[in-house]
């Protein structure tokens, strides 16, 4: 009986010698350079993270250290609590009202929309 050809099935792993993790593309590709407040166009994105509201502002092209001083003085003048993840700054609450007008104060801009 013959074997015929091999089928050409890829699912995912490669079992050769051991197992191997599959590297997919970013969808979005991010920047590491670093841009001034006034070339940044941040959104907003309201998420329900186990029954609250957690409102998203980004992406941020800032140094880490401009970063944290940046989101040390919004969760002071908010009076909530948030950090900061992959560019991406997470505020506990609906803050998008009160997050624009001092965002807009330290230059930076927004998608026409948001």
């Amino acid at each position: 009986m013959s074997r015929g050809k091999k089928l050409d099935i890829f699912i995912g792993a490669d079992f050769d010698e051991s197992w191997a993790e599959v590297q997919s593309p970013r969808k979005t590709k991010r920047s590491n350079e670093l841009q001034e407040p006034g070339k940044h166009f941040l959104v907003f994105q309201k998420e329900k993270r186990r029954g609250k509201t957690v409102t998203l502002v980004g992406e941020f092209h800032i140094s880490k250290d401009d970063a944290t001083t940046l989101l040390k003085m919004l969760k002071k003048k908010l009076g909530c609590g948030g950090s900061i993840k992959e560019g991406w700054m997470e505020f506990q609450g609906e803050l998008k009202e009160k997050l624009r007008p001092l965002l807009l104060a330290q230059d930076f801009r927004f998608k026409h929309g948001h």
